[in-house]
C-alpha cells in the first residue's frame, strides 16, 4: 500500500544535531519596531535571505524563526497611546500643586495665599493656627539669599534680639511695664489687621512679601505672621505679672529663643532629638541664656541701674525661703530656711533657665513659641517666687 499520498506529521519536532546547535541561537522576535522611512531604512543591515539546508527536513523549518535580522536596540514606541485606569473608569486628575499653584494651570492662583487644599485633608487643625510647613521658594529673597535669609535667619534674628535691648533700655528710663502695653495693642491690631488682608487680594500679598520677605519664615507664607504672637505674648506677660517677672518673660523670648534655634541649626544633628523640630543643642543653649539673662538683669542691671520708680513691686528681692509648712515639716528654724545673696541668685538663674528651655520645647496645640514662650516662663517665676520669694 502506497503512503504517498497521506503525509504523516510528527507530533514533535526532532531536530538534528545541527538543527540543536542553531537553535541555541534562535531569537524569537516579539515586538516589531515602528516603521521605518526609506533613508532610515537604508542605514539598517537587511535581514539574512532563508536557504533551505541540505540536512533538514521540510517539518523541522516549520519550526525556525521567521526573521534571523540583527537585534534593534532603539527605544520602542507604543504605536496607541497608553490609557490610564482612571481615564478608562472617567476619573478626571488634576496636576501636583507646586507653591500653590496647580500644574495643570502655573500661571493662575486662587485668589488666597493658601494653596488648594488637597483631597485628603481631614480638616482644621490648631497647628493650622499659625505654622504651615512650606518648601523654598515662596519667597524670592529667600531664593537669592539661602544662607543668610532662609537658612540662618540672620535678619530675622536681629529684630528678635533687638526687642531684648529695646526692653533693658525702657527699664533703664524708667518706663513702667504697665505703661507699655497700650503701645503693643496699638502696633498689634494693624499689624494682624493688615496680615488677614494678605490672604484675601494676591496682589497685595505679593507687595507684602517682597517688602518684609526676610523678616518672615516661609511657613508663615501661607500662615500668621509671628510678629503677631510676638507682641501678644510680650503685652501678656508685661500685663499681667509685677516688673521684674514680666521685663524676665519679654528678655528670655528675645534671647533665649534665639539662641535654642541658631545652635539647634547647627548643632542639633549631632545630639538628640527631644520632639519634631527641637533638639537637644537648642535645649541647652536656651537653658544657658536663661540662666545667663537672670544673672544680668537680677544681679547687675537692677542692683546697680536702680533703683527706679515700681522695682518695689519686685517679687526677686534676693532671697528665697521654704514655705513654712515645709520648714516646719523638716524641723528647720525660719533663719535655717532662708538663703540670700548670690546662693539665691544662683537658684533663681537655674530656675529662670529650665522655664525658659521648657518652655522653649512644649507644644501647646501647635502655637506659635512667641507667643508660649513669654507666657509659660512668666507663669513658672510667678509660680517659683509665690512658693519660694
Amino acid at each position: 500500500m502506497s503512503t504517498r499520498g497521506t503525509r504523516n506529521v510528527p507530533g514533535t519536532p526532532r531536530p538534528n544535531a545541527l538543527g540543536k546547535r542553531r537553535q541555541r541561537y534562535r531569537i524569537i522576535v516579539i515586538l516589531w519596531p515602528d516603521p521605518l522611512s526609506g533613508s532610515e531604512a537604508a542605514g539598517y543591515p537587511q535581514p539574512a535571505p532563508e536557504e533551505l539546508d541540505e540536512d533538514e527536513s521540510p517539518d523541522l523549518q516549520r519550526a525556525r524563526s521567521r526573521s534571523r535580522s540583527p537585534i534593534d536596540t532603539r527605544k520602542l514606541r507604543r504605536l496607541t497611546p497608553r490609557k490610564s485606569s482612571n481615564a478608562a473608569n472617567g476619573i478626571k486628575t488634576t496636576g501636583v500643586p507646586t507653591n500653590g499653584h496647580p500644574a495643570s494651570h502655573p500661571g493662575t492662583t486662587n485668589g488666597h495665599l493658601s494653596p488648594p487644599t488637597p483631597a485628603s485633608y481631614t480638616g482644621w487643625s490648631w497647628r493650622d493656627f499659625s505654622r504651615s510647613p512650606s518648601p523654598l521658594g515662596l519667597i524670592p529673597i529667600h531664593r537669592h539669599w539661602r544662607t543668610f535669609v532662609h537658612k540662618h535667619e540672620v535678619p530675622r534674628k536681629a529684630l528678635h534680639v533687638s526687642i531684648g535691648f529695646f526692653v533693658v533700655w525702657l527699664y533703664l528710663s524708667g518706663t513702667q511695664t504697665r505703661a507699655v502695653c497700650p503701645y503693643l495693642m496699638s502696633a498689634l491690631v494693624p499689624i494682624a489687621a493688615v496680615d488677614v488682608l494678605r490672604h484675601h487680594h494676591a496682589p497685595f500679598n505679593r507687595f507684602y512679601v517682597k517688602a518684609l520677605g526676610a523678616l518672615m519664615r516661609e511657613s508663615e507664607f501661607s500662615g500668621y505672621n509671628g510678629v503677631i504672637f510676638y507682641l501678644l505674648g510680650a503685652w501678656a506677660v508685661l500685663y499681667s505679672f509685677p516688673k521684674d517677672v514680666g521685663v524676665m518673660g519679654t528678655l528670655l523670648l528675645s534671647w533665649c529663643d534665639t539662641a535654642a534655634s541658631t545652635f539647634g541649626r547647627l548643632y542639633g544633628r549631632y545630639t538628640p532629638r527631644i520632639r519634631r523640630g527641637k533638639s537637644l543643642a537648642g535645649s541647652l543653649a536656651a537653658f544657658v541664656v536663661g540662666v545667663g539673662t537672670s544673672v544680668f538683669f537680677w544681679g547687675w542691671l537692677a542692683p546697680t541701674k536702680g533703683p527706679f520708680p515700681g522695682d518695689e513691686n519686685f517679687m526677686f528681692t534676693g532671697t528665697l525661703s521654704l514655705p513654712r509648712v515645709l520648714a516646719d515639716a523638716v524641723g528647720l528654724e525660719p533663719a535655717k530656711a532662708t538663703i540670700s545673696g548670690g546662693l539665691a541668685l544662683g537658684v533663681m538663674s537655674l530656675w529662670s533657665g529650665f522655664v525658659a528651655a521648657a518652655s522653649e520645647v512644649v507644644d501647646i496645640f501647635g502655637w506659635d513659641d512667641n507667643l508660649t514662650i513669654p507666657v509659660l516662663s512668666g507663669l513658672g517665676i510667678w509660680g517659683f517666687l509665690k512658693v519660694f520669694g
